[in-house]
């Protein structure tokens, strides 16, 4: 009598300890993806990047960003783009989206997206990174999205993107802060609110003869056929519609230059 009820207990002891074991090393995992986050991985871009605090940012081997727990997106991503990144080296695979484990906080699940009517829509976009697999599937993850709309996506978002790849070309090297503007927004998405933001900007620095020369985009997050140049900002409007400082390691005179001007004469469009 006794083995008829010792055999279902040893299996229910074993089952919970493989349990508590699975949780166990599903948080240190987790704990382990956090601190590899925690590192700056590019000297050069980390110079550049807004102002974070440190609880927010995260490093992937390709971009940085600060995670906003409340709009539960990255207030910016932020990378470099080399022309000698531009050229795919294979074909592709499109991976699954992936919650990114490094935010400290816990990035959205992609499920929020679904049935939503909104694109997951990159910030870091894939075609930026399609030079290698780890740095393709690294924009898979749920950090580096945002609710675009598709007309949105596909339209305008999606021509300012090119429009940046051909300026990587044509001035060898450049430096990529976006993001969406959670004022005036759009509404919630999902079980965890996912903003919808109302607009979306995207700076764009490259070093000159002068020393840094920026661009600035302030989109409506709407449909539009209008150019891009008719978008073009100067960067202390961005910042003041975000609240972000976005070059606080410049020289006081550089930053305060660049971000007043909107020096659409210097960029080839």
């Amino acid at each position: 009598m006794r083995r008829k009820y010792t055999y279902p207990l040893l299996m229910m002891v074993a089952i919970t300890l493989i349990y508590l074991t699975n949780d166990y090393l599903d948080q240190k995992e987790k704990e382990a993806q956090v601190s590899a986050g925690a590192e700056v991985k590019s000297t050069s871009l980390s110079f550049l990047l807004p102002e974070a605090s440190p609880e927010t940012l995260v490093h992937h081997q390709y971009f940085s960003l600060a995670y906003n727990e409340e709009a539960e997106q990255a207030s910016w991503v932020a990378y470099t783009l080399d022309y000698s990144q531009l050229t795919s080296s294979k074909a592709l695979s499109r991976p699954y989206f992936m919650v990114d484990d490094a935010v400290k906080t816990g990035a959205a699940d992609w499920r929020n997206y679904k049935n939503s009517g909104y694109d997951r829509g990159h910030l870091c976009p894939a075609a930026d990174r399609s030079f290698s697999t780890q740095a393709y599937n690294e924009t898979f993850l749920t950090s580096n999205i945002s609710p675009q709309l598709n007309a949105f996506n596909a339209g305008v978002w999606n021509r300012l993107e090119h429009q940046v790849r051909e300026w990587a070309s044509i001035y060898t090297k450049v430096t990529v802060v976006t993001g969406g503007v959670f004022e005036n927004n759009l509404g919630k998405i999902g079980e965890e609110e996912v903003v919808v933001p109302g607009a979306f900007y995207k700076l764009i620095l490259r070093k000159n003869e002068l020393g840094y020369s920026c661009l600035a985009f302030l989109i409506p997050h709407s449909e539009s056929d209008a150019p891009l140049q008719q978008f073009v900002v100067a960067v202390d409007q961005v910042e003041q519609v975000t609240g972000i400082d976005f070059f606080p390691q410049l020289e006081d005179s550089i930053e305060q230059k660049i971000e007043a001007e909107k020096p659409l004469a210097n960029w080839v469009f």
